[in-house]
């Protein structure tokens, strides 16, 4: 329950500060128990079975936008007294003294030589990297909740997942996190293995669908409290896992 009602919490942030963010109409392929696969559907599309009133009338997503709809709010979002603008600034000014504080969080870490405390301040590296990967149908927890991916085929969508490295770079000294420094040291140290559920070891090439690669953004940190660091594009170094199995190929597509 904890879990969920916090889903809508961070729901209830991220409209606060995009409030001009919509809902355009898409085409669900799979359907649901009500709706036929492929109908199209928006923000006015009945949420059932959920009826909003005694006379059958359905809830939808356009009728729940803010949750003073049913009574309640979050101790971030004061959405009374003030505009819409003003609101967007407070609650930005929130998620960063709750995720993004000011100054430094300090990591205690071990070491060759003993503990160790490491000064990091999350989203606000200049470089963050990150590896990309890709696997047909399964990567590790990883699953399918959105139906509508799966099409009207049996089989599975390709999976994805994300590990970032700037906490594990920085915890082995390199604090300098330039792609010419980064890229040699990840070509010659990064290295993967799979295993199975009994941890035995796996042969990666009997695992041809593993695609593994590696990226990097700028991120320009935050100016204010009341603003979000800018993320720039996402650059992708294949030469980091090229030629290594389930690395990635020059041809291959990683978009």
């Amino acid at each position: 329950m904890d879990h969920h009602s916090n889903v809508d919490r961070l729901f209830a942030l991220w409209q606060a500060v995009y409030p001009e963010a919509n809902f355009p109409p898409q085409v669900n392929d799979a359907g649901t128990y009500t709706n036929d696969p492929g109908k199209s559907e928006d923000s006015n599309t009945p949420l059932t079975p959920f009826h909003s009133d005694d006379s059958g009338s359905f809830w939808t997503s356009s009728k729940v936008w803010s949750t003073k709809t049913f009574g309640y709010a979050y101790p971030e979002i004061i959405d009374w007294g003030v505009n819409r603008s003003r609101l967007t600034s407070n609650v930005k000014a929130r998620i960063n003294a709750l995720y993004n504080p000011t100054g430094s969080t300090s990591q205690r870490s071990a070491s060759t030589d003993g503990p160790r405390t490491l000064t990091l301040t999350p989203n606000a590296m200049s470089v963050q990297w990150f590896v990309n990967i890709r696997l047909d149908n399964l990567i590790g927890s990883h699953s399918v909740i959105d139906t509508s991916l799966l099409r009207s085929t049996n089989s599975m969508p390709p999976m994805y997942g994300q590990i970032p490295l700037n906490h594990a770079l920085l915890d082995a000294g390199h604090a300098d996190l330039a792609p010419e420094k980064i890229v040699p040291l990840l070509t010659s140290g990064l290295n993967w293995r799979l295993q199975g559920t009994d941890d035995s070891p796996l042969n990666l090439s009997a695992v041809p669908s593993l695609k593994i690669h590696v990226v990097a953004q700028v991120v320009k940190p935050r100016a204010a409290e009341d603003e979000f660091p800018e993320y720039g594009q996402l650059v992708v170094y294949k030469e980091i896992t090229q030629g290594k199995d389930g690395g990635v190929g020059s041809d291959d597509d990683v978009d």
